[in-house]
């Protein structure tokens, strides 16, 4: 077992540790299919390779070059770290800086088994969403952050430390990019080539940028999304008795579960994967699990008739899952489903992400491996039949959305049925959730804002939990409009009821949505209870990158975005680079995430609470950015909410100047002017 000190003191070699493999008892990621040319394969365990020096080079030569060939990637499993993979309390890392150690908290927990979908892989969710390429980056990041100093930036380019370079206290700690191939070479076919290669790397969004909270994030994300669905669709507060029904039970998906039990619904979630499946049941976010169709359609009436709230798995292929309720609805003219999505990892569905159902989980897996234009075909064959399904359904009183997954995007590529007559390029015939449910939420400046008390102790989680519900009910005392205040009321019912589902997994972390005055007022609550010893050690505040400015995706954070700008990436690259230069501890800048490769730029952000009056002040000047650069382009892309909410902040913040655009009264004046 090493120790946080053998951690940090750079790559083991001398001695080598001991090459055991893959580790029995975990999952692993499905073997890839780079299709390297021989001498691309040279190069890849060239590029392996240059990580150590000459003396071991023989010895890990052939080992690296079998990693290629068996699994198309060299993660270097030999050096896989056999100390307990985890977030440790903060003080406990040997650094010179409080960042340096509140870092290395985020990255452990990313890798944590607990956590991470495939840890030996370097795979924290999304089937492909790396910490890192190979292991080799992972201790050399360590040994640099454990070097760092408060006049270093450490630069990370794609999993790989390039290096500390001088800069400033008040810059950034550390920088990412992950991802970020010229826009020509940007597909799908050259990514796994140049993963292959070990120069490019999918971060997804937060694994890559070292923020990711476990599935409590997405739970929160989709508690507010089966909420406003229910109230937008449905037309009802309560969803006691209502179906909702969807796939997938793996690194974020496994939240569905958990969200049917917080809103009261009935969640019915297939799954192939046993493991991933028996994981959320052993956690108890999933309260039943059954294999037989005959069964979960049993169990799923029972539930509707008593209004009982239920988490139910089905272990089988979510196909035969949507065809069973059409049967079941041609056989008896009952409807059994009220609501539906889907969030199997359809941004990477030929290597992965989304399985067949023509095949068992062991024959899909073998298949994509040996014959991966065959895997290709059955995916499409089976995509289409999933649309179908879903299509004869919704003629009734049921309603499906994208879950911005790229579930759409590639039924349509597949020759699917999903086509909206007359509709603009990010449109299909059926919303995606941001279209109708979130983004809304968004225009109004509310988003995923999250922080982890790197202390590690659940006390001080508590104590955060009871400072942002205060911070939020004082600010609707001080007055805010109705639909700002559905909510602030939302999110404080989700902070109450938070320890009692048992949301943590691996960091002392919490989520919410807030806007700009709340994510402000409960940083600098923090800050103060850090200074007056309420709070024991830094807290990390993030987000999802998936928020109100960190993401450009036409298919989802920006579909609702009409102007022609929603293929932009402006947004995201400006907060990137304005969240650097106002106070965060670190910046990520990323190639893909949610929806794939090529289809989204996406950022994020870390800072670090430590109690300081400039720790208070960064966090002012930054977070007010993070949010308002987002509200101010959906207001100039003619959201009203968002003109409502940009005009609000200009009024309470003299620095902040928006040109706001004038609406075309008249669009016969556009038609008459196109004729002449």
């Amino acid at each position: 077992m090493s120790s946080l000190q053998e951690l940090c003191s750079g790559l083991p070699l001398r001695p080598l540790p001991e090459n055991r493999g893959r580790w029995a008892g975990v999952p692993h990621a499905p073997v890839r299919t780079p299709g390297l040319s021989p001498s691309e394969e040279q190069l890849a365990l060239r590029n392996a390779l240059r990580y150590f020096p000459p003396d071991v080079q023989k010895l890990l030569a052939p080992e690296f070059a079998q990693e290629l060939r068996l699994y198309g990637h060299i993660y270097m499993y030999r050096f896989s770290p056999r100390i307990e993979m985890r977030a440790y309390p903060v003080q406990q890392y040997p650094c010179r800086t409080k960042a340096a150690a509140a870092i290395m908290h985020m990255i452990m927990n990313n890798l944590d088994p607990a956590v991470a979908q495939f840890p030996q892989e370097l795979v924290t969710y999304g089937g492909n969403g790396q910490v890192f390429s190979n292991w080799a980056q992972f201790w050399l990041t360590m040994s640099y952050l454990s070097q760092m100093t408060e006049e270093q930036t450490l630069v990370m380019y794609s999993g790989h430390p390039l290096g500390l370079f001088p800069s400033s206290p008040g810059a950034p700690r550390l920088v990412i990019t992950n991802g970020m191939v010229i826009p020509n070479y940007s597909s799908r076919e050259e990514y796994e080539k140049l993963f292959a290669l070990g120069v490019t790397m999918y971060g997804q969004m937060t694994a890559g940028s070292y923020c990711y909270i476990g599935p409590q994030g997405i739970v929160h994300g989709t508690v507010l999304t089966v909420l406003n669905a229910g109230r937008r669709y449905l037309g009802v507060e309560d969803l006691a008795g209502k179906v909702f029904v969807t796939s997938g039970l793996g690194g974020m998906s496994g939240a569905q579960a958990k969200a049917a039990v917080i809103v009261g619904c009935i969640g019915v979630i297939a799954e192939v994967d046993k493991a991933a499946l028996m994981k959320r049941h052993q956690q108890g976010w999933l309260m039943e699990v059954t294999d037989s169709l005959d069964q979960c359609i049993k169990r799923l009436r029972e539930a509707r008739k008593t209004k009982e709230v239920l988490s139910l798995g089905y272990h089988g292929n979510v196909v035969d899952l949507w065809e069973r309720l059409v049967q079941e609805l041609e056989k008896t003219g009952e409807l059994l489903v009220d609501l539906g999505s889907d969030q199997t990892s359809c941004h990477n569905p030929f290597n992965g992400g989304y399985y067949p159902v023509q095949l068992g989980f062991a024959e899909a897996q073998s298949l994509m491996a040996s014959d991966p234009a065959r895997f290709k075909k059955l995916v499409q064959e089976s995509l289409r039949r999933q649309v179908s399904a879903i299509n004869r359904l919704a003629k009734e009183n049921f309603f499906f959305w994208d879950y911005g997954n790229a579930f759409l995007l590639e039924a349509q590529r597949a020759g699917a049925d999903v086509e909206k007559k007359g509709a603009e390029k990010t449109e299909f015939r059926y919303p995606s959730y941001v279209q109708h449910i979130m983004g809304d939420i968004f225009s109004q400046g509310f988003g995923p804002f999250r922080w982890v008390c790197t202390s590690g102790d659940p006390q001080d989680l508590a104590v955060t939990d009871q400072l942002a519900t205060s911070v939020l009910e004082k600010v609707i005392a001080g007055g805010v409009n109705p639909a700002v205040k559905l909510q602030y009321m939302d999110n404080i019912r989700w902070i109450r009821e938070a320890a009692k589902h048992r949301l943590v997994v691996g960091s002392q972390a919490r989520i919410l949505y807030s806007d700009q005055k709340g994510r402000v007022a409960i940083a600098v609550a923090f800050n103060q209870a850090i200074a007056q010893g309420k709070i024991k050690a830094p807290v990390v505040l993030s987000r999802d990158h998936h928020d109100v400015s960190g993401t450009d995706s036409p298919f989802r954070e920006t579909s609702n975005i009409y102007d022609g700008s929603a293929f932009c990436a402006d947004m995201a690259v400006q907060n990137f680079v304005g969240d650097a230069f106002r106070g965060a501890t670190w910046v990520a800048l990323h190639n893909g995430g949610g929806v794939g490769w090529g289809e989204v730029m996406n950022g994020g952000f870390g800072l670090v609470l430590d109690g300081t009056q400039e720790a208070e002040q960064r966090a002012k000047m930054m977070l007010g950015w993070d949010v308002s650069n987002g509200v101010a382009r959906r207001c100039w892309s003619g959201n009203q909410k968002a003109y409502e909410i940009i005009c609000e902040t200009m009024r309470e913040n003299k620095g902040l100047v928006v040109t706001l655009p004038h609406r075309v009264a008249d669009e016969h004046m556009l038609q008459q002017a196109l004729r002449k």
